[in-house]
């Protein structure tokens, strides 16, 4: 968590670097560090796991985006 803005910011790390998201949209989730959440558009839009996140960015990668964030 950051402090100030209403407790709604946490720096994550995206492959290895460091981003701030907003969590407010799930105000009435907790997160600790090791948790692990997927993105979109700078909001954490849900908590999940170790697969959950590989699921997610294997399909990002399928679209060509991912690891590098550029289309193929």
């Amino acid at each position: 968590m950051i402090d100030g803005y209403g407790g709604q910011l946490a720096l994550v790390d995206v492959l290895g670097e460091p981003r701030k998201v907003n969590i407010g949209m799930l105000a009435d989730e907790r997160f600790d560090r090791g948790d692990w959440v997927i993105i979109h558009m700078g909001f954490v839009v849900e908590k999940t796991d170790a697969a959950g996140a590989a699921a997610a960015l294997a399909g990002l990668e399928t679209m060509g985006r991912g690891r590098t964030g550029d289309p193929e």
